[in-house]
């Protein structure tokens, strides 16, 4: 599965000039690797920045979530289930 991300962003490595290297492909977008079953890609480049910005931010407030639960475990020593007891 990486491998075929790598070929889909990057110029092949034989084809850059050794200064260079890690060049992205002129029609990459990152985060865009054409995955889209469901058909829900935004049509527009800039709808698309605005819905990554989203999953991006969400992330974000799951990781800072999860931090919580680990401090909240630090401080009184139980964990996340024996709190919902």
């Amino acid at each position: 599965a990486e491998a075929q991300r790598a070929q889909i962003g990057w110029v092949d490595p034989a084809d850059v000039a050794y200064d260079q290297p890690g060049l992205l492909r002129d029609r990459y977008y990152p985060g865009d690797i054409g995955f889209d079953p469901l058909g829900l890609k935004p049509d527009t480049p800039e709808e698309l920045n605005v819905m990554l910005t989203k999953e991006l931010q969400n992330g974000r407030l799951a990781m800072l979530a999860a931090a919580g639960f680990l401090a909240q475990e630090a401080v009184d020593g139980k964990g996340i289930i024996e709190h919902l007891q």
